[in-house]
């Protein structure tokens, strides 16, 4: 859909959104850090992500090739994505004294990293992998579904694991991990470090690659129009490709022109390694990086 006028004001929105959180009740998940291409489904609306954003309950995210995602729930939790991943926020619902949610990743692997929290707090999180129920209690875990294949591995803490008209199991020690291959699950087994690092390398976000995370200052500059029209035609190519790109309108002298950007990259490496990917994309011809 072609963005409107309103789209003008984007940039501003976007970076006052952060501030706005500590006033208004704490959001269920805020987006840490970004690899694009990935949107936000909503609605019925595809939203590139950008660091900062906020996800409720309902709403389904997916990254492309080559991408990453790093969410902070309210808890303290982080979910990671890979790449060509989805997962749905089926449920969350913070509280001050118990977060409940229910994760879906419905393709591509993930990871679900816990952190302690005070005694007056608690969390009841489940995550389903394609038709597998992993029942968090305080831990590390790492996962991955893929046609006929599904994956839970252990990595610290303990789980329970299971799939319809199955009993649970529990993985009580570091590197278990559960699987079921074609509809048929096998048996528990472990895996060694080597194997646990290539899959962990599948969600974490890639220095070099691009990645925009909260707080960053660098910005790549995509291109400027002196009219509207220009500008969201650049606007609306960028963001449909899975970028957060926004309009800074801006004055030169006595004209006023439209600045196409994407900003809160962490380092001027980044930002270069963005441009440099988007060089010739999208409609993007000669990028230029800036604090």
């Amino acid at each position: 859909m072609k963005a409107t006028l309103n789209a003008l004001a984007l940039g501003t929105l976007l970076a006052a959104s952060a501030a706005w959180g500590p006033a208004l009740a704490q959001p269920a998940a805020v987006v840490e850090a970004v690899q694009a291409p990935v949107w936000v489904e909503r609605a019925g609306r595809r939203t590139p992500l950008a660091p900062g954003m906020e996800l409720r309950a309902g709403d389904q995210v997916r990254t492309g090739a080559g991408s990453r995602l790093l969410v902070k729930l309210a808890e303290g939790s982080l979910v990671k994505l890979g790449e060509n991943a989805a997962l749905h926020l089926a449920e969350l619902k913070p509280a001050q004294d118990i977060f409940r949610g229910v994760l879906s990743v419905l393709e591509g692997a993930f990871r679900f990293t816990t952190q302690r929290i005070g005694a007056h707090r608690r969390r009841d999180i489940n995550i389903n992998v394609s038709q597998v129920t992993a029942g968090i209690r305080g831990t590390d875990l790492w996962g991955k579904s893929t046609s006929g294949r599904q994956i839970v591995c252990l990595i610290e803490g303990n789980i329970q694991v299971g799939a319809p008209g199955e009993a649970a199991v529990t993985l009580d020690q570091p590197l278990q991990f559960y699987r079921r291959e074609g509809g048929t699950t096998q048996p528990v087994a472990f895996v060694d470090t080597a194997q646990l690092g290539a899959w962990a390398k599948e969600t974490e976000v890639e220095a070099g690659k691009g990645a925009a995370t909260r707080g960053g200052r660098w910005k790549v500059n995509l291109g400027t129009a002196d009219n509207q029209a220009d500008a969201l035609a650049l606007y609306d190519q960028v963001r449909a490709a899975g970028y957060a790109a926004e309009i800074y309108p801006t004055r030169t002298g006595e004209q006023l022109v439209y600045v196409i950007r994407i900003r809160q990259l962490p380092s001027k490496a980044e930002a270069q390694s963005l441009a440099d990917t988007l060089r010739g994309k999208h409609g993007v011809a000669e990028p230029r990086i800036s604090m």
